[in-house]
């Protein structure tokens, strides 16, 4: 059995996910900005269990959780950047100190993680980084904006990532949530723009409304989402996406046609861009 270390575990998919590696026997490493209630949530994990503080942001703070999990456990198997921020806004109406919390937490946050445990997972030629992105991470949609591109930013170092890192044994797992039920939609998890604009109502506003109408009856298991991921981890060969809940699964298959529709319609306009002797595309 391995030793976990996950971030954003006081609730939620972070909350799910402890419960669902010590049910297979794993160690954990619960990190969250306040740990203290990790013990009542999770009665009976004993020594297998590690809570700390971490606030992702703090790159010192991160190394010390790292180096105190490795002096409990004495190695790292598998790491989920799952701690998040959100941000429901158009595009226009967020401001530059909203846009820049959520990327502190989204991106910075994932970066400074995998910076304190890469060292260990390389010297180890083994590992599996899993990070926690959202279907919002390859399909952008209003309201969403700002909240996609910070998990487009994971997206793409995640896959340049696992070139990187694959031939020295590490896998990274990058996993796109749909809908689940969840605090995510919460004012606790979820910030929204101090500025509304009346142009966006029926695109961001509608989805702001969306938001309020379908939180805490979303279509997803976070239990059943939690198991999926424990037991991807046990694959020969995992993945590097998991798009979890049918909801994402439908809206990446419609980007997709989307993306496969425009390549087509305007081929012959991309292929005219090279130089003539590069032949034909």
């Amino acid at each position: 059995m391995g030793v976990w270390f996950i971030t954003g575990a006081s609730r939620g998919f972070g909350l799910e996910l402890v419960r669902a590696a010590l049910a297979r026997g794993h160690r954990v490493v619960a990190t969250a900005r306040s740990s203290a209630p990790l013990g009542e949530l999770l009665p009976g994990a004993g020594g297998d269990l590690l809570a700390l503080d971490l606030d992702v942001t703090d790159q010192e703070q991160v190394r010390s959780a790292v180096a105190a999990a490795v002096d409990t456990f004495g190695r790292l198997d598998v790491v989920v950047n799952n701690a998040g921020r959100g941000l429901l806004s158009a595009v226009e109406e967020a401001s530059d100190e909203a846009v820049r919390a959520v990327y502190e937490v989204n991106v910075f946050g994932t970066l400074h993680v995998q910076r304190a445990v890469l060292p260990i997972l390389r010297a180890q030629r083994a590992g599996h980084v899993i990070n926690i992105s959202s279907v919002g991470g390859l399909v952008g949609s209003a309201g969403w904006g700002i909240y996609a591109s910070t998990k487009f930013a994971v997206e793409g170092f995640s896959e340049a990532l696992s070139h990187e890192v694959g031939p020295l044994g590490v896998h990274v797992t990058i996993v796109e949530p749909g809908y689940f039920r969840t605090d995510f939609l919460d004012g606790s998890s979820l910030h929204t723009g101090a500025t509304v604009m009346e142009d966006y109502d029926d695109t961001a506003g509608a989805m702001r409304r969306r938001a309020r109408a379908v939180n805490h009856a979303q279509p997803g298991d976070p239990v059943k989402a939690a198991a999926a991921i424990v037991g991807m981890t046990e694959a020969e060969q995992p993945p590097l996406r998991l798009l979890l809940g049918k909801d994402s699964v439908r809206a990446v298959e419609a980007k997709l046609a989307r993306l496969h529709a425009d390549i087509d319609a305007w081929r012959e306009v991309s292929a005219a861009t090279d130089h003539d002797e590069a032949g034909a595309a």
